[in-house]
């Protein structure tokens, strides 16, 4: 299923940590490579990377996670599903990246399949104050059963 989403890691003293992941790797659960972000000067500290599907970004934040970053508190992770009114922001909290709740935003998840043929529903983050917002039918909550999409 396509559905693209941008996705920049912010992180400080993280050029060794990030490096192998401006390769490609198929060992990898995601397919994909990012690329520095070095906006004219020497204080590069964010990458980014385009994913065109689902599937090609299924793991990524458990991978992102599990790196052995020298400044946990600084790694931030923002992504923006082509379905999104804005980017969502991930942080490491007790060893695994979260999603921070952004005031005025609320993600959705639609009910449906999710297994190998069809991929985990990251949902989609809406803004709540920019007018009225045809919501999906969802459990309440959200499907919280549902895995983590990335």
């Amino acid at each position: 299923m396509s559905r693209i989403a941008e996705v920049i890691v912010l992180a400080q003293y993280a050029d060794e940590v990030m490096e192998p992941l401006t390769r490609p790797d198929d060992t990898r659960t995601w397919q994909g490579v990012f690329h520095e972000m070095r906006a004219g000067g020497n204080w590069g500290f964010g990458w980014g990377a385009e994913f065109t599907s689902l599937r090609t970004r299924s793991g990524l934040l458990k991978d992102l996670e599990s790196l052995p970053w020298p400044r946990p508190e600084t790694v931030q992770v923002l992504i923006h599903d082509e379905e999104d009114d804005c980017f969502g922001l991930w942080m490491i909290h007790d060893g695994r990246l979260v999603e921070i709740p952004l005031p005025r935003t609320r993600r959705a998840y639609w009910k449906g399949p999710h297994d190998e043929k069809y991929p985990p529903d990251p949902g989609i983050l809406n803004r709540t104050d920019c007018g009225s917002i045809d919501w999906p039918e969802e459990t309440e909550g959200g499907d919280l059963t549902r895995p983590p999409a990335w």
